[in-house]
């Protein structure tokens, strides 16, 4: 089976005050997850909105990630796959190794 899916991703920002917030939207056409990502700069570091940028955002996308995997681990499982804290039998031993 081939199959081509786009899932879309939509990354706001704010800074204010050395503090920049993050929220990641996922859209996969069938459901919406949102993420949340915080970077505080210390007040001794030098301001580079860039790095409180990247890292609010990559918060916020971990977020993401985090739920979409507990969905999968309930998806396995209600497809009889076992939980995702145990032994996962064929075919559902999806590998995070590459």
């Amino acid at each position: 089976m081939t199959r081509t899916l786009e899932w879309k991703v939509r990354v706001r920002l704010t800074e204010e005050d050395g503090t920049t917030k993050a929220e990641a939207v996922l859209d996969t056409g069938t459901a919406t997850l949102t993420g949340h990502g915080v970077a505080h700069c210390n007040p001794q570091d030098v301001d580079v909105p860039a790095i409180g940028d990247e890292l609010a955002a990559s918060r916020a996308m971990r977020d993401i990630a985090g739920q979409l995997m507990r969905v999968a681990d309930r998806d396995l499982e209600a497809a009889g796959a076992g939980s995702g804290s145990g032994p996962i039998r064929p075919p559902y031993a999806w590998s995070d190794m590459t």
